[in-house]
């Protein structure tokens, strides 16, 4: 099972904010990967992939030392099924069948 947890992170507006954010992050125990959409002006969402749902407060301490803060937390379990869940209807809706005449 995959966890994502979001994180929306207030005051990053560069490059370098990303990087430092991500490798704090990733100094975290049983934290996978880290990916980050930065958004200048507003708050940045980070995604933190696990096996299993992390600790909140390890997650928080870390952004915190990169030097930004956490503005809110959403936590996905088994998240490759509800993405894949979430993206079916536009994947059906896309599907064309060749018109078949007689």
């Amino acid at each position: 099972m995959t966890t994502v947890t979001k994180l929306s992170v207030t005051g990053m507006h560069c490059a370098h904010c990303v990087s430092a954010v991500t490798n704090e992050l990733r100094a975290v125990p049983d934290v996978h990967d880290v990916s980050v959409e930065l958004h200048v002006g507003d708050n940045s969402l980070v995604r933190v992939i696990s096996k299993l749902p992390l600790a909140e407060a390890p997650l928080r301490d870390a952004v915190d030392e990169a030097g930004y803060s956490v503005a809110a937390v959403e936590v996905l379990e088994n998240a490759v099924a509800a993405e894949s869940a979430a993206q079916a209807p536009g994947r059906q809706a896309t599907r064309m069948l060749p018109i078949v005449s007689s």
